[in-house]
């Protein structure tokens, strides 16, 4: 029997960007979930920093699996924000997802994005907010 979270990180692995940037989901249920991913050289911006889209990326991925911890499968990203804190170092990158709010058609997540340092200590580094669209929306009528 397979595990909602091993379902879910079967759903990444699917993802050929996911399985480039080596992401993995170590956290999935109950409207939450965490993807991390290695720090690595091909990761950063010309300052050494984890760059910018890396970090989108992470936020965006944690929110909709975190949507999709709470109504089910078959979501996208209708929208994204996210704020810069500070630059990302490290180690491993850790995007930590929940919802807000479950509606049928919509789910608003908020997610942290941190980066840990060689003792595994997190630095926040980005937050952003996502609202997370079901493929299919039911129709008013029923039909």
């Amino acid at each position: 029997m397979t595990t909602p979270l091993e379902y879910a990180q079967g759903v990444l692995d699917a993802q050929p960007f996911s399985r480039l940037l080596g992401a993995r989901l170590t956290e999935f249920g109950d409207g939450a979930a965490v993807l991390e991913l290695d720090i690595r050289d091909e990761l950063r911006q010309q300052m050494g920093f984890v760059h910018g889209g890396v970090l989108s990326y992470a936020a965006d991925n944690a929110l909709t699996f975190a949507a999709g911890a709470a109504i089910g499968p078959g979501l996208v990203t209708a929208g994204l924000t996210i704020d810069y804190l500070r630059p990302a170092t490290g180690r491993t990158l850790r995007a930590r997802a929940r919802v807000v709010r479950a509606g049928r058609a919509r789910v608003v997540c908020r997610c942290d994005v941190e980066a840990l340092d060689e003792a595994g200590e997190p630095t926040l580094c980005a937050v952003a907010q996502g609202t997370i669209a079901t493929l299919t929306t039911p129709s008013p009528t029923g039909s």
